[in-house]
């Protein structure tokens, strides 16, 4: 599973020219990508570890102040640029793997305490953001085992 994190003054994720979620104040944006072989472990683990890393303002974590979280899935993570100019997503979950876990690991914030938001999974999302710092922290499961 790999995770990127972003503190920001403002985000939101737009679908065919329709809001989605927009954050009610600053908080995190979290792009989730789901590997072959992730599971509910590893959905709890990276939830907890968001929730409780100090990365806002005066080493907060956003379980410290109730900041706000927007959740998007993105397979795109877990591209493989090695060989030629064309990416390899061959790393990536399929959806009916990935569609669950992504979603398990927003119940598992909100069962935290967190306010998730939450993008639209599988479709075109155009996503905007302010990034605050900027603080960007990448979290990647492999790197765990």
């Amino acid at each position: 599973m790999r995770v990127v994190i972003t503190r920001v003054t403002e985000a939101s994720v737009t679908v065919d020219g329709d809001l989605v979620a927009e954050l009610p104040r600053p908080g995190l944006l979290v792009l989730v990508g789901i590997a072959h072989g992730d599971g509910t472990d590893e959905a709890h683990a990276v939830a907890a570890k968001t929730w409780s890393l100090r990365i806002l303002d005066g080493e907060l974590s956003a379980s410290d102040i109730n900041a706000p979280v927007l959740v998007i899935s993105q397979f795109t993570l877990h591209a493989t640029t090695r060989k030629g100019r064309r990416p390899s997503w061959s790393g990536a979950a399929p959806s009916e793997t990935s569609e669950p876990l992504v979603e398990q690991f927003c119940v598992e914030l909100e069962a935290l305490g967190a306010e998730v938001l939450r993008g639209r999974f599988g479709a075109d999302m155009q996503v905007a953001s302010v990034n605050d710092g900027p603080v960007t922290i990448l979290i990647d499961t492999n790197d765990w085992r």
